[in-house]
């Protein structure tokens, strides 16, 4: 009896440290199984006591009656499947006639509650089924990404959701993107992660940084085109322009718009050209946006217009040519100008980090998906990384993009320097990779020493 009360104090001991110190291995040893059997016993009461529950069918009434039975009781969703994952369960619920998964949405903050768990979230899969996904600790808190993620051409993982599942960016989908965060955010290791993500691709890219290439010059060796400065920026997104019109009509010459062509094969962008002839995708980083709008001079003003029409231009046609946009910025509103507004019209993905006030975050939801706004302020200052991403469709999720060291970044760029391609447009904006001359002056001034 001593040694079983022993070996049961071992293992509480053990559990609450893994607990503790590792929440994912805690999970899948204890956490998984105390969960499933809380929701399975749980489940009939927990789901009355939410209002997820219906009357018994007419003549199941009817028939209790005629037989002398008990009248029937509320009936649950029926569960379809219960299947553990590393982070949580995934219930499949069959919704009861007169139900709706709005419902079940309503009440997720109710069942987290009830069964104990970190986090509850739904989502429709089909008419009549909800997919019930229940996190059992803060995956946030420490990201792990999955050792295999399923990765296509132009959709890469850049970052676990609140659910914990991987979250892709997916430029076939969702082809430009605006990403906004306040200083420490964790905006830059959101652009790391996605920079060292599409390198292993079959993808150019080309980045614009007027902070003098400081957060995309140490990853030159994968870039086909930098910019570090307005007036560089200006003529290469004007070569981006010129390179998409010479795209389409290589698309016009090869659209093979024949009487005997099925309609599936005509081609209407760069992804139905054959792979012999089809251009590299093109996918354009702009670090910090407002530096390209704002101006102080009338030069620079012409300068300033002549940018925010290529980049409208960029995000209204350039999709089809193969061309991808994503701009970052601390803000990013009509304050900026004209044609700012216009271009975030044209913005489909949007992911906020921290932001220091609500309009900032209104600037990012505020047409798409309102709920996100109070989401995107709430974030607090000591969590950098994590972020409120949504589109167009009006939802939105929690995520938090794993720590990304700038040398490791590195690493990874000059891993696959080899895949970087040769776009004859963008030529004369190869960055240079030789060694830099010595300085022959100090960078800054220092005060003579004290004799």
């Amino acid at each position: 009896m001593t040694s079983l009360i022993v070996l049961l104090v071992l293992v509480a001991a053990a559990a609450g440290l893994l607990r503790w110190r590792r929440p994912a291995w805690f999970w899948l040893t204890f956490g998984v199984t105390f969960a499933a059997l809380r929701v399975l016993v749980r489940y009939g009461s927990v789901m009355d006591a939410c209002g997820l529950t219906v009357p018994a069918a007419r003549w199941r009434i009817g028939l209790a009656r005629m037989t002398n039975r008990p009248v029937p009781g509320p009936r649950a969703p029926r569960i379809l499947r219960v299947r553990p994952t590393r982070t949580g369960l995934v219930l499949r619920l069959k919704l009861r006639p007169g139900q709706d998964a709005f419902d079940v949405a309503a009440s997720c903050d109710r069942l987290r509650h009830s069964f104990a768990v970190y986090g509850v979230t739904s989502r429709e899969l089909r008419s009549g089924v909800v997919e019930v996904r229940m996190t059992g600790y803060d995956v946030l808190k420490r990201v792990q990404m999955p050792a295999v993620t399923e990765t296509r051409p132009m959709r890469v993982p850049v970052a676990l959701r609140e659910d914990g599942s991987v979250h892709f960016r997916d430029y076939r989908t969702v082809p430009h993107a605006l990403t906004l965060g306040a200083t420490e955010s964790g905006k830059s290791v959101y652009q790391r992660n996605l920079v060292a993500a599409l390198a292993s691709q079959r993808v150019a890219l080309v980045g614009i940084d007027c902070k003098q290439g400081v957060e995309l010059f140490p990853l030159a060796r994968r870039f086909s085109a930098l910019a570090d400065n307005p007036d560089s920026a200006a003529e290469l997104l004007d070569a981006l322009v010129s390179h998409m019109e010479d795209v389409y009509q290589l698309i016009r010459a090869e659209q093979r718009i024949t009487a005997d062509v099925p309609d599936a094969e005509i081609a209407a962008d760069i992804w139905d050209l054959r792979e012999d002839l089809r251009p590299i995708p093109i996918v354009v980083l702009v670090d910090e946006v407002a530096e390209l709008a704002l101006f102080a001079t009338k030069d620079e003003e012409k300068r300033r217009d002549r940018i925010i029409t290529a980049l409208a231009r960029l995000a209204q046609l350039g999709r089809a040519a193969g061309i991808y946009l994503e701009i970052c910025g601390q803000r990013f509103g009509s304050e900026l100008g004209k044609g700012i507004t216009m271009l975030r019209a044209q913005l489909t993905g949007r992911t906020a980090h921290r932001v220091n006030d609500e309009s900032s975050a209104n600037m990012a939801f505020g047409d798409i998906a309102p709920d996100a706004v109070l989401a995107a302020i709430r974030i607090p200052t000591d969590t950098p990384g994590v972020a409120v991403t949504g589109d167009s469709t009006g939802g939105w999720a929690r995520i938090r993009a794993p720590h990304t060291s700038l040398r490791q970044a590195v690493n990874i760029c000059n891993r696959h320097a080899d895949l970087t391609p040769d776009v004859p447009a963008l030529a004369p904006f190869r960055p240079a990779l030789g060694a830099p001359a010595p300085a022959l002056v100090p960078a800054v001034e220092c005060a003579p020493a004290a004799a």
